[in-house]
C-alpha cells in the first residue's frame, strides 16, 4: 500500500481503537451526560405538552373592563353580590339546622340547595385574593389586573363548576317530586319521603353531578390545545376551552357526553313540568283560599328558582350566534352564575312564613345572647 494512503487512514483507525478501548461504564456515563443535556435544554412548555398533550401552562381570562375605574366598580359589584349570597344562604343553613320544626324533607332539600349555591358562587367569584385556587379570578383581576389562571386551577374550576351546577339541577328535580307528593299524595308523604329516602335522593343528586363533572372535565382537558391560551370568558368554561383545540375533530369525543347530558337535562325538565301540572290540578280542587295560599307559598318559590335557573342557562348556551358578542356573553354568564345563588334565599324567604318566623326567632336569640354578654350585670338585675 502506498505511503500516503496509510497516512490518511491512520487517524481514523486510532480514533476507532480509542472508542473500542472505552469500558461499558464509561460509555454509559457519556450517554447519560448526553441525555441529561438534552433534558436540560427542553423548555417547560415542551415538557408540559408531552405530559398533557398541550403546550399551555396557564390560561388568560377575559377582563370585564380596561380602565381602572370600571375594574374597581366591577370588584365592588361582585363583592356585594357574593356577600349577599354568603349572608342569605348562610342564614338559611343556620336557621334550618338550628330550628327543629324545620327538620322536614322540604327544608332538608333547601339546606342542600343553599350549600350548592354557596359552592357554585365561590367557584366563580373568589373571596380570598391569596388563595392558591382562587387568586386569579374575577375579584383579584379587578384589584391586581391579573388575568392568568394555571392549567390545574382551570381544570379544578371546570370540575367544581360542573359538579355543583349539575347537582343543583338534579336536586331541583327532586324538590319538585317532594312538592308533588306533599300536595297530591299527602297521606303517603311520610312513607315516600322518609329520612332515609330523602338522604338517598340527595346523595343521588350529588353523585350524578360528580359523575357528570368528572367525565366532562376529563374529556375537555385531554384534547390537545394549540390555538393560544386566551379564554373568551371571565372563568374557565368548557365551550371556550374547546375553541382552543388544534382542530375541529379533536373534541368530537365530547359530543356524545353533551348528547347524554342534554337528554338527562331534558328528562329532568319533563319530570318537573309533569309534577307541576299535577300540583296545579290538585290545588285547583282545594275549596278554601287558605289552602290555596298554603300550597302556593311552598310551590311558587321552587318554581321561580327553577325558572330562573333554566331560562338563564338555556339562553346562555343556546342563544343564536347572530346576537352573540363578548359583552353579551359576560352579562348572560353573570345572570346564570352569580345572580341565582344571591337571589334564591330571597325568593324562598319572601313567601315562606314558617322560614321567616324561624329566622326571626334565631335573630332575637342571637341579639339577646349578645346583650347578655355585653351587659351581664343588667341581666342579673
Amino acid at each position: 500500500m502506498p505511503e500516503w494512503g496509510r497516512g490518511k487512514r491512520k487517524p481514523k483507525l486510532e480514533r476507532a481503537s480509542t472508542i473500542q478501548r472505552q469500558t461499558p461504564a464509561a460509555l454509559a456515563e457519556l450517554l447519560g451526560q448526553g441525555e441529561a443535556g438534552s433534558r436540560g435544554s427542553m423548555s417547560p412548555h415542551v415538557r408540559n405538552s408531552k405530559s398533557n398533550g398541550s403546550c399551555i401552562s396557564q390560561f388568560l381570562l377575559l377582563p370585564f373592563a380596561d380602565t381602572r375605574q370600571l375594574q374597581l366598580l366591577h370588584f365592588c359589584l361582585f363583592l356585594g353580590i357574593y356577600l349577599a349570597a354568603l349572608l342569605g344562604n348562610g342564614l338559611i343553613i343556620t336557621t334550618i339546622a338550628w330550628h327543629h320544626h324545620l327538620h322536614t324533607p322540604m327544608y332538608f332539600f333547601l339546606l342542600n340547595l343553599s350549600v350548592l349555591d354557596l359552592g357554585s358562587i365561590s367557584t366563580t367569584v373568589p373571596k380570598v385574593v391569596g388563595n392558591s385556587l382562587t387568586d386569579n379570578r374575577t375579584m383579584a383581576n379587578s384589584l391586581r389586573d391579573n388575568r392568568s389562571i394555571s392549567y390545574t386551577g382551570c381544570a379544578l374550576q371546570v370540575f367544581f363548576f360542573l359538579f355543583l351546577i349539575g347537582a343543583e339541577y338534579f336536586l331541583l328535580t327532586v324538590m319538585a317530586y317532594d312538592r308533588y307528593v306533599a300536595i297530591c299524595q299527602p297521606l303517603h308523604y311520610g312513607t315516600l319521603l322518609g329520612s332515609r329516602a330523602c338522604a338517598h335522593m340527595a346523595a343521588a343528586a350529588w353523585a350524578s353531578g360528580f359523575l357528570k363533572a368528572l367525565l366532562h372535565t376529563a374529556n375537555t382537558f385531554s384534547v390537545p390545545l394549540c390555538q393560544g391560551n386566551a379564554v373568551g370568558q371571565f372563568f374557565c368554561e368548557v365551550p371556550h376551552i374547546l375553541k382552543l383545540s388544534c382542530s375541529d375533530t379533536d373534541y368530537l369525543r365530547e359530543v356524545w357526553l353533551i348528547v347524554v347530558s342534554c337528554c338527562s337535562a331534558f328528562g329532568c325538565f319533563v319530570f318537573v313540568v309533569v309534577s307541576y301540572v299535577g300540583i296545579f290540578r290538585a290545588v285547583l280542587r282545594i275549596p278554601s283560599m287558605q289552602g290555596w295560599h298554603k300550597a302556593f307559598s311552598t310551590c311558587l318559590p321552587h318554581l321561580a328558582v327553577v325558572s330562573l335557573f333554566l331560562s338563564t342557562g338555556i339562553f346562555a348556551n343556546l342563544k343564536p350566534p347572530s346576537i352573540s358578542s363578548p359583552s353579551l356573553d359576560l352579562v348572560v354568564s353573570v345572570l346564570y352564575l352569580v345572580v341565582p345563588p344571591a337571589v334564591n334565599p330571597l325568593i324562598y324567604s319572601l313567601r315562606n312564613q314558617e322560614l321567616k318566623d324561624a329566622l326571626r326567632k334565631l335573630m332575637n336569640l342571637c341579639y339577646s345572647e349578645e346583650i347578655k354578654c355585653l351587659f351581664p350585670s343588667a341581666h342579673n338585675l
